[in-house]
């Protein structure tokens, strides 16, 4: 059967002062369409790497990832990538940023065209306001904001998400959240999220991806999250099974970190 997004024994090593260092060892997954997956695990455990290499920003030593059985082997249109930083051209407004994104994406759209269709997407993520102004006079909620309609101006199949609210504060992080929902709701992309925060990962995902710690980390353990969609964030930490789940991601994190995890299709 050939699936959307096929992780197949990945694994990627390191070349440094003292030798290889096998960051990721024998990874393996399948993603469908419509699915809000997250991968989650100790810092430096290889989470961003597994996603650059979906990303095709990096190559994988042995293994890789197929996109309808067809090996990634570069970026693509069909990638859309938000990082934890939102990177944005300090010298072109909120619109200009996400225009030129347009423009690359859809070169034979007129320049009026490519900004009309940046607005659609600051308008999307409830920034539209903002279209005007330069990075270095935005929040940075605001600027992360710009950031994801960048990525989704590109319309892609795919929303790679490395820690993209990592940098914000607790209030912001959670309306950013909200807003990620909503968007993703109205297309379900498939969308493959590294995070460290497990209520986070619980929120958003319909199944969590627990790597091992490395070196030559792994697939451990896939948590199926049972919380029905559309989600409220109150009725998600009211549902029975909440703390549940949390607990095994926890004890995963705390007490299984270091085992070798199974093959996990």
């Amino acid at each position: 059967m050939i699936h959307p997004l096929e992780i197949s024994a990945l694994s990627k090593n390191f070349e440094t002062s003292s030798g290889i260092y096998p960051a990721v060892k024998d990874f393996n997954v399948s993603i469908e369409n419509g699915e809000f997956v997250s991968i989650v695990g100790h810092s430096g455990c290889g989470k961003s790497t597994v996603l650059s290499i979906v990303a095709g920003l990096q190559k994988a030593t042995l293994g890789g990832v197929c996109i309808d059985g067809r090996e990634v082997r570069e970026p693509g249109r069909d990638r859309g990538v938000v990082f934890q930083s939102p990177s944005l051209l300090p010298w072109l407004s909120a619109l200009e940023n996400v225009a030129l994104a347009a423009g690359q994406a859809f070169p034979s759209l007129s320049t009026n065209r490519q900004k009309e269709h940046a607005h659609q997407y600051l308008a999307l993520v409830g920034v539209d306001e903002f279209w005007n102004q330069k990075p270095g006079e935005l929040s940075l909620g605001t600027q992360q904001r710009v950031a994801i309609a960048r990525a989704l101006v590109l319309e892609p199949r795919f929303l790679l998400l490395d820690e993209p609210f990592g940098m914000l504060d607790s209030l912001t992080r959670f309306e950013l959240q909200d807003v990620l929902l909503q968007v993703w709701e109205k297309n379900r992309k498939i969308v493959v999220m590294v995070t460290h925060d497990v209520d986070e990962a619980l929120y958003l995902s319909d199944r969590i991806l627990l790597m091992t710690d490395g070196p030559e980390a792994t697939l451990g353990e896939v948590l199926k999250v049972p919380f029905a969609r559309p989600r409220q964030r109150n009725a998600v930490l009211e549902h029975p099974t909440y703390y549940r789940c949390r607990s095994q991601v926890i004890d995963f994190l705390e007490h299984h970190a270091h085992q070798a995890g199974q093959r996990v299709a």
